[in-house]
């Protein structure tokens, strides 16, 4: 679903990402981990098409997308959700899938009255709303949401877009202990549907979520592996996960 060879990205004489290579399988939650500065937000940028690499290749389902946009990047099904969330504050939550299905599928921007009158686009959107448990909340303003339900509303706003893989960009960051668990479980429902590439700092939910892992250090790969493999890698556990009993730092 992604391949990622030889990706290289510096600012000046920082190198903040070297000779990347990573894949992600279809139905596959691949987990990128590593300490502050390892270089992860630049890959995602690269991935995303926000950054352009230095040098190295990004294809995505067989198609070389180094040089595309985002949004054409998004057009052939490519999702991200972003660690700050993206919304519209003084819209509703129905109106924010609404107009986020329409970025995240290139249409041209609509204004969310013309949009609430495309029914084929109501729908879609009550899908995803449905698809997140939020089908409840349609006519709540955005803003009235609490910090974990603004999570999920922008995973709704992206699957409206009908993606066929996911970046996951510190998806619980900043969330508490009970909404976390609820955007675990969410994430879980979707594997299986699309490939997903996570980033996060929660190592409980990485080592629940994850098929397999990549860790970052120094903006190398330092290993990728199975969670067994990872947990159990003394290279790994000295330069991030530290030697607590249970593997996590």
């Amino acid at each position: 679903m992604l391949s990622i060879q030889n990706l290289n990205k510096s600012f000046g004489a920082l190198a903040a990402t070297c000779d990347i290579s990573l894949e992600l399988r279809p139905g596959e939650i691949h987990g990128v981990i590593g300490p502050n500065g390892a270089g992860k937000s630049t890959l995602i940028a690269q991935i995303a098409g926000t950054l352009r690499p230095d040098s190295g290749r990004v294809c995505f389902d067989g198609v070389d997308v180094t040089a595309q946009t985002p949004s054409a990047r998004v057009a052939l099904g490519l999702g991200r959700s972003f660690q700050i969330t993206s919304l519209w504050f003084d819209l509703t939550v129905l109106e924010n899938v609404l107009l986020g299905a329409q970025r995240t599928q290139g249409s041209a921007f609509r204004f969310w009255r013309p949009a609430l009158d495309d029914a084929a686009a109501v729908q879609r959107a009550r899908a995803a709303l449905a698809y997140v448990q939020m089908e409840d909340r349609a006519g709540v303003p955005a803003k009235s949401l609490s910090y974990g339900e603004q999570k999920q509303l922008e995973l709704a706003l992206v699957l409206a877009g009908e993606p066929r893989m996911l970046l996951l960009d510190e998806p619980l960051a900043g969330v508490g202990t009970q909404e976390a668990e609820g955007l675990v479980r969410l994430i879980e429902k979707i594997r299986g549907d699309m490939g997903i590439l996570l980033v996060e700092h929660d190592m409980g939910a990485m080592f629940r979520l994850a098929d397999r892992i990549s860790v970052l250090h120094q903006g190398r790969i330092l290993r990728t592996g199975t969670v067994a493999e990872i947990q159990a890698d003394e290279e790994v556990r000295r330069a991030y996960l530290g030697e607590d009993d249970d593997g996590i730092a």
